[in-house]
């Protein structure tokens, strides 16, 4: 497995599998790796000879100074996981490397940013959109592949696809659980033992107000009851707790076809935030 830190190093690499016609594949990480992201790896591997995984904690997207600081990094570590996965190359460049000069440019993804994690971390999408691009743009990928635990990541990065006319294919992977059905998350590393013993409440109370949904309970009254069950576990502090539809991500008041509607959550638990959603 090559591990490149440069942008012409890495294209250096990449002109030579184009020349051979390979197909490649993109997952773009934050690094801190888990099974969620080597699940991407094994589909990338499935679909395309070229299988290529950045590792680079994006100082643009976080609007919390203490949660760049503190978010978990771990190159190493990353580089044996993805070797022993088979992954083809890593991307680890140096915040310099990705952002020579602050960037002036503004990525507005409108209402897809106006709720939920754009409500709550304003900025953040911008950040995401022009680092993701500078992927798309620096390996050229037939394929990119994101997990669906990123739901409303997801659905900015199909728009900024569309409208920026990458050339390639967006792979949306299922998200990837613990045995108690802690959606796995890189920020999961920072709980304490108390809080990640816990944490599971989350997937508990999604799973439960599916079914309530599903057995024809109406909306509002699905969302208030998770707000006082998580007002009743007093470790959580709910940032928000909707019910959306998949596309646009709007909040609905009733449900729609099947794979249409998705219930979403953040919350903190102690200093840490963690999101997770379920899509039926």
């Amino acid at each position: 497995m090559e591990v490149f830190t440069s942008v012409k190093s890495l294209r250096n690499f990449l002109d030579q599998q184009i020349l051979q016609q390979k197909p490649i594949g993109l997952i773009p990480t934050m690094g801190a790796l888990h099974e969620g992201h080597i699940s991407l790896i094994e589909a990338s591997k499935a679909e395309n000879d070229i299988t290529i995984c950045s590792v680079f904690v994006n100082p643009t997207q976080f609007n919390n100074a203490e949660d760049l600081l503190k978010y978990p990094r771990t190159l190493e570590e990353d580089c044996v996981m993805l070797e022993n996965a088979g992954c083809s190359a890593v991307f680890a460049p140096s915040v310099e490397e990705m952002h020579p000069e602050p960037a002036v440019l503004k990525i507005n993804f409108g209402s897809l940013e106006s709720v939920m994690e754009g409500a709550s971390r304003p900025g953040h999408f911008n950040g995401v959109g022009i680092v993701v691009s500078k992927f798309f743009n620096i390996v050229r990928p037939h394929r990119a592949y994101f997990g669906q635990k990123d739901l409303q990541q997801v659905a900015v990065i199909r728009r900024l696809i569309i409208d920026l006319a990458f050339d390639l294919k967006l792979v949306v992977c299922p998200t990837i659980r613990e045995t108690d059905g802690l959606a796995m998350s890189s920020r999961n590393r920072r709980l304490s033992e108390d809080e990640r013993a816990i944490a599971p409440h989350i997937y508990r109370i999604l799973v439960s107000s599916k079914s309530d949904l599903l057995a024809g309970k109406a909306i509002n009254a699905v969302i208030q009851s998770a707000q006082e069950q998580f007002a009743g576990l007093k470790e959580f502090t709910l940032d928000y707790f909707e019910v959306v539809d998949v596309k646009t991500l709007m909040s609905i008041e009733s449900i729609g076809a099947v794979g249409s509607n998705a219930i979403c959550i953040a919350a903190f638990l102690g200093p840490v935030r963690l999101i997770d959603n379920v899509v039926f």
